[in-house]
């Protein structure tokens, strides 16, 4: 078996066309269909299902792609460990984040940490709070900003900055002319929130706790921007952190006197796992930065 026999059939395992995956991976068809049935030859059994226009993966193919996408994910770390000991100054990073992170946080980390090396690359990834985890322990990534505690044994979580909660309200609503407010005053109101996997979702639920009442949920999204936009709209009121962009809405922010609502945002990483010579350099950055600040 060679390494490109694996390339060429995780390709066709994700794409079920033996044309488009000929295309991609720059081969002609014939020659893709022949390294699958050496491949299929070698194994002694049949990884695809075939008919005049699509594939789909038999029992054992499906079986065999797992194995084929971690033996792929190997090679690429085994390439990328090597590569920081031959040239130090590089390699490919790969990190996971909160998709509200991905507005500001992470763009200006990268950019700093590149100005001082140039040549380490990043592969990044963004997820609701449930998935990151689950991407360390499946060696997905090197290093994840989260929202936390991460409380397992398996994963290192320590803490970077604390983001405020406030409720935003449309400007036009009876509370906009507040500039503070205990939670309790939108007990009667509309929510709209984060679906129940995101980590926001989590600290609003415990705040709601706290403060004794149950939110009317209107609406659950993906996204902290289309929630203070559906807020804006008048479709109802929120608990968000205040995000870059968010102060150009029709929206007045409103600290909460009680309960405190804030959400920690930490770096999560493998405790059993070493980190490759890139992805330490930019734990240490991430580290050093927030110490400092």
């Amino acid at each position: 078996m060679e390494l490109n026999q694996l390339v060429y059939f995780v390709t066709l395992a994700n794409i079920r066309n033996f044309t488009k995956a000929a295309k991609v991976l720059d081969v002609s068809q014939p020659a893709l269909s022949r390294w699958i049935g050496r491949l299929e030859s070698e194994l002694e059994v049949q990884l695809f299902n075939r008919d005049s226009r699509n594939v789909e993966l038999t029992e054992y193919g499906q079986l065999f792609l797992g194995y084929a996408d971690r033996i792929l994910e190997e090679w690429e770390a085994a390439k990328n460990d090597i590569r920081s000991i031959t040239e130090p100054d590089s390699g490919v990073v790969k990190v996971s984040f909160m998709h509200s992170l991905g507005a500001y946080l992470i763009p200006s980390l990268i950019k700093e940490f590149n100005q001082i090396y140039p040549k380490v690359q990043f592969k990044l990834q963004q997820n609701h709070s449930f998935l990151l985890a689950e991407q360390l322990l499946h060696f997905e990534s090197d290093l994840c900003l989260c929202s936390g505690p991460i409380t397992t044994d398996d994963i290192m979580w320590t803490p970077l900055l604390s983001e405020e909660l406030f409720v935003i309200v449309p400007k036009n609503h009876r509370l906009a002319k507040l500039n503070g407010i205990p939670l309790k005053e939108i007990a009667g109101e509309k929510f709209v929130t984060l679906k129940p996997m995101y980590g926001l979702r989590t600290q609003t639920e415990k705040a709601f706790s706290l403060a004794g009442i149950r939110p009317k949920i209107s609406f659950e999204g993906d996204e902290i921007t289309t929630v203070a936009s559906l807020v804006a709209a008048g479709l109802g009121v929120s608990l968000v952190p205040k995000l870059p962009g968010m102060e150009y809405l029709d929206i007045k922010f409103l600290s909460v006197s009680y309960p405190k609502c804030t959400r920690e945002i930490g770096l999560a990483w493998l405790a059993n796992k070493p980190l490759a010579l890139g992805a330490h350099r930019f734990q240490h950055f991430i580290l050093s930065k927030f110490a400092k600040d």
